[in-house]
């Protein structure tokens, strides 16, 4: 038997006056009641009560279990109050770990109109592109892309992430447009440092891991922003996000190739320690940022 309860049981039996008017007000048998302090005094290797016919009384023992009891369950109340009233109520600081360039060009607006719809809630961002540890880095939620490996944490899908292979117009008029992935000049590629394609078995990964087995890349950043940028101004070609390059396709700095051998689309996952365990403003914002980005995101329409 859980000993809070087994205290519970004990003050109101002094409360009461007797095991009978306990066993009524606590809605269970005289012989549970009297179970349940035989426990307990069992438990403390004291006895409890000195028991009459008409009356019970307590023992010098009950008197000190008495004053320790109500200590303790007035702090078991206030602390599941305490508790009770954060996770009802929407407020305290949110750490969040997020990849550098989506929360540069996406996150900032979500952001904002979060905190706007839930003004007490703080934000602590850190933006790094390296899969950190959630729960050493005392994080709330991380947003990771791509692929998850199998873990002890809770993964909600945010939203869909296209990738698409780009070049320039002019480093295209110079070199051609390749109609597939084997005719890729392996020293024009723009390598994005922390991308992970061991299980992707398309031609296209095929023919960049090959590549690079016969030409280090022209260059390797751990930002794809600086790659696409590159890219522009024809210095090679590049693999990234769309939330990266959609506004560089739009206007045509930068063009789309070999749209048939792109690697399949990747989800952006919000990543969290515990399932049942949600405060309510972790729950708010990860219902938040799946509406906001929706899973064809604003950037793809």
């Amino acid at each position: 038997m859980d000993r809070i309860d087994l205290l519970k049981t004990f003050v109101v039996v002094v409360n009461e006056g007797s095991f009978t008017n306990a066993a009524s007000k606590l809605d269970m048998s005289n012989q549970l009641v009297s179970k349940y302090i035989n426990q307990l005094e069992k438990h403390l290797d004291a006895r409890l009560f000195n028991r009459t016919t008409r009356k019970i009384h307590l023992t010098e023992a009950g008197y000190q279990c008495l004053q320790h009891a109500n200590h303790i369950l007035e702090s078991v109340n206030d602390m599941e109050g305490q508790l009770g009233l954060l996770n009802s109520q929407v407020k305290g600081t949110l750490r969040i770990s997020a990849p550098v360039s989506f929360s540069t060009l996406h996150l900032s607006d979500c952001i904002g109109q979060f905190q706007t719809q839930y003004p007490d809630v703080s934000i602590n961002l850190q933006l790094n592109d390296r899969k950190v540890d959630v729960v050493e880095e005392g994080l709330d939620v991380a947003l990771r892309a791509g692929v998850l490996s199998n873990s002890s944490l809770i993964a909600k899908k945010v939203t869909t992430i296209k990738l698409a292979v780009c070049a320039s117009p002019q480093y295209l008029k110079k070199y051609g447009t390749p109609k597939h992935p084997r005719e890729l000049r392996p020293a024009h590629y723009l390598e994005y440092a922390h991308v992970n394609y061991d299980n992707d078995k398309s031609e296209l990964i095929q023919a960049l891991r090959t590549n690079a087995q016969k030409h280090a890349p022209r260059l390797t950043a751990n930002n794809g922003e600086v790659l696409a940028d590159v890219a522009k101004h024809g210095e090679g070609y590049v693999l990234q996000p769309t939330f990266i390059v959609s506004k560089a396709l739009q206007s045509g700095e930068l063009v789309s190739i070999l749209e048939n051998y792109v690697p399949q689309s990747i989800s952006l996952y919000a990543v969290y320690p515990h399932r049942k365990l949600v405060s309510s403003k972790l729950k708010v914002f990860i219902d938040f940022l799946c509406e906001f980005f929706d899973d064809t995101p604003h950037w793809d329409r």
